[in-house]
C-alpha cells in the first residue's frame, strides 16, 4: 500500500530522459544515482523519510547503493528499496526489478508468478499473522524431514499440497505447529480447507485475502520435550486460483531433507520443468536443472538432502 505526501511528481512525459533510460535498462545502482539526482534529495533526507516508512537504512549504505559497491539483498534492504520507489515517486518494482541480472529476468516474468512486491507484501501479512496467533517465528521446532506432494488439476491450477512432517523440538512445551499456505494470485484463502491428516488435529485459522496468505494451527496431543520428535500429516485443498506455473518454498533456517513432488492432471501436462533455488524474493534465480517427467510421464521431483535458508522451487512452462 501506498502512503506519505507525494515528493515530486511521477516520471512521465516530463521526465529526464536520461532517468527513464536508467529505469528501463538500469542496472540498479545508475537508476537509484539518476533518481536522487533528478529528484535533488539529499541521503540524509532520503534516510529520514525511510525511517517516516518504517525501514532503518543507513546513510552509508544508500551511498554505496547508489555507488554500486553493495547490492541490497537482505528482507529490510528490500524493504527500503520498496520505500525509495514511493519516496523517489517511481513506478512500482521499476527499482527492485534491476535487482535480477537480464539474463534471469525471464524466469521472473513468468506468467502468474507472484510479483517482487507481493512476495514482499505477504512476508509483511505472515508476520501480522503469525503475531496474531502468538506464534514465534520457528515455534520452537527443527525440520528432520519434511515430504511435500503437490497435485496441479485439469485446469492448470494448484487443486491442493500434502505435507508428510517429522520435527524435533528444541525447547519444552511445544504443543503445536503453524502451517502456511501462499496461494497463486487470485487464491480466495477463505475458500481453502485446512486438513489435519495423522497425529495432529486443526486449531485457530488465520487468512489475508489480498494476499492468499494462510495461516493454520496443527495441535499435538501431547507436549513435547526438548529432544522429543514428532511425525505429522496435514494439507491444503485450494483450487481457488488461476494458471500455476510454479510451486516455491522459503526456508527461515537450515534443515533436514525436504522432498517436493509436483503431480499433474494427465489432462494437461507441461511441455518442461525444471529446479530453482533463491537466496531470497528478490535474488537472481540460480541451480536450475531441467527434470523430466515421471511415473507415467505426470510428475516431476526434488529432493534436498539439507535445506539451506532461501527459497527452493519448482517451474514449468505449459507451452
Amino acid at each position: 500500500m501506498r502512503h506519505g505526501t507525494p515528493l515530486a511528481a511521477e516520471p512521465g512525459p516530463e521526465a529526464p530522459a536520461d532517468l527513464e533510460a536508467a529505469l528501463r535498462t538500469g542496472p540498479f545502482h545508475l537508476a537509484l544515482r539518476t533518481a536522487i539526482a533528478a529528484r535533488r534529495l539529499p541521503l540524509q533526507r532520503i534516510r529520514h523519510h525511510l525511517v517516516r516508512h518504517g525501514v532503518n537504512v543507513g546513510v552509508t549504505s544508500l551511498s554505496y547503493w547508489q555507488q554500486g559497491a553493495r547490492r541490497p539483498q537482505r528482507p529490510e534492504s528490500l524493504r527500503a528499496v520498496r520505500a525509495l520507489e514511493e519516496i523517489l515517486q517511481l513506478p512500482e518494482e521499476s527499482l527492485i526489478r534491476l535487482l535480477v541480472r537480464p539474463a534471469e529476468r525471464a524466469d521472473r516474468a513468468r506468467p502468474a508468478a507472484r510479483s517482487y512486491r507481493s512476495l514482499v507484501e505477504a512476508s509483511d501479512v505472515l508476520r501480522s499473522l503469525l503475531t496474531d496467533l502468538g506464534s514465534p517465528v520457528d515455534g520452537g521446532l527443527h525440520t528432520i524431514g519434511h515430504h511435500e506432494r503437490v497435485r496441479i488439476g485439469a485446469a492448470r491450477e494448484l487443486l491442493g499440497r500434502e505435507s508428510q512432517h517429522v520435527v524435533r523440538a528444541h525447547r519444552d512445551g511445544v504443543d503445536r505447529y503453524v502451517a502456511i499456505h501462499h496461494g497463486d494470485p487470485g487464491c480466495a484463502p477463505d475458500r481453502v480447507r485446512v486438513l489435519a491428516l495423522e497425529n495432529c488435529r486443526t486449531g485457530r485459522v488465520r487468512w489475508h485475502k489480498g494476499t492468499g496468505v494462510l495461516v493454520a494451527e496443527l495441535l499435538f496431543d501431547a507436549r513435547l520435550r526438548a529432544g522429543d520428535t514428532h511425525l505429522f500429516g496435514y494439507g491444503f485443498e485450494d483450487g481457488t486460483a488461476g494458471t500455476a506455473t510454479e510451486y516455491m518454498r522459503g526456508f527461515t533456517y537450515a534443515g533436514g531433507q525436504y522432498a517436493l513432488q509436483i503431480r499433474y492432471d494427465e489432462k494437461a501436462l507441461p511441455v518442461r520443468c525444471h529446479r530453482f533455488t533463491q537466496q531470497s524474493a528478490a535474488a537472481p534465480r540460480g541451480g536450475r536443472q531441467e527434470l523430466t517427467l515421471s511415473g507415467s510421464h505426470r510428475s516431476v521431483h526434488v529432493v534436498e538432502p539439507q535445506v539451506r535458508a532461501g527459497i527452493l522451487g519448482i517451474a514449468w512452462d505449459w507451452e
